[in-house]
């Protein structure tokens, strides 16, 4: 069974963003300026790339989840701050059951929402049950999608890791994976990024509408990232748990740690990316060797 919806209100559509790790011993590569500047280039762009991603990747949980209240909670994400633009088609996968069940939100060759971003291509998630239901799962795909001017790629899983047993109020929580993770811009630099969050609801348990929900984000990822003739592999943890309101589309606190590779256990070259106090804004810090540094986030 298939049904076709035109042009829901949507909204913005992806939020960000990347804790990103390091495996290999690779060694960064730079052509220009001494061995400290290029050291804090590094865990400049390092930082800045962690950042991107958290943005990209983390506002994806939102979407996926605000859907409808068939399958998530309903008016979240891009459901509920962009304007008319993606087509949503629904696939029953196994009919008359309700589950699995494909949905595609299908943004042509492009639209601007009101938060000022530039989306086309479509974005493919199956779900195998209402989200707030434990052990259920979202699995979601990008095909052609562009956020902006950026190719966005790889697979993004939610699994509901909450506890079976009844509370009150329920506790909430979910395991949220980004794996093959890419950002390609136009000039062909590029941040690969996988990681692995676990996202646990602090507040707005008690009620049904998701406005008032408050989410805290603890875990680590690792990933490599160019930018120009800089090709350099990291790691991160999160040291101060994010936390993230499903009313506003940035990460609105909390601090992550990040260290690229080769680094040694006293290296000065660590970075540590703050998220700020509370304020719902696309600000943050990056604070290098001492020195800190105001980002702009997508």
């Amino acid at each position: 069974m298939k049904s076709r919806i035109i042009s829901l209100p949507l909204a913005a559509i992806f939020f960000l963003f990347a804790v990103l790790s390091i495996t290999s011993c690779q060694k960064e590569q730079s052509q220009n300026g001494s061995e400290e500047e290029q050291e804090m280039e590094a865990s400049r762009v390092s930082s800045e790339a962690d950042g991107e991603s958290e943005i990209v990747f983390n506002g994806v949980f939102d979407d996926v989840m605000g859907v409808n209240d068939e399958v998530g909670v309903g008016g979240t994400g891009i459901f509920g701050r962009v304007t008319a633009c993606p087509d949503v088609t629904i696939d029953r996968l196994n009919p008359p059951a309700p589950f699995p069940v494909r949905i595609t939100l299908d943004f042509g060759t492009g639209c601007v929402g009101r938060d000022g971003h530039f989306r086309k291509g479509k974005i493919v998630t199956v779900y195998t049950g209402r989200l707030i239901v434990p052990g259920s799962v979202a699995t979601t795909e990008f095909v052609g999608f562009y956020f902006d001017s950026i190719s966005v790629q790889g697979v993004h899983k939610i699994t509901n890791t909450s506890s079976p047993v009844a509370n009150v109020p329920p506790a909430r929580q979910f395991k949220a994976e980004v794996i093959n993770g890419k950002l390609t811009k136009p000039n062909g630099n590029f941040t690969e990024w996988n990681s692995t969050k676990i996202i646990t609801q602090m507040e707005g348990l008690a009620t049904v509408s998701p406005l008032d929900d408050i989410f805290k984000i603890e875990g680590s990822a690792r990933g490599r990232v160019k930018r120009g003739n800089l090709l350099t592999i990291w790691e991160s943890n999160i040291i101060e748990p994010l936390v993230k309101r499903f009313n506003c589309r940035w990460i609105v606190r909390g601090k992550i740690r990040i260290v690229r590779a080769n680094a040694t256990a006293n290296s000065p070259w660590i970075a540590v990316l703050d998220f700020g106090s509370g304020n719902c804004d696309n600000q943050a810090t990056i604070t290098i060797n001492g020195r800190t540094h105001q980002i702009t986030l997508p």
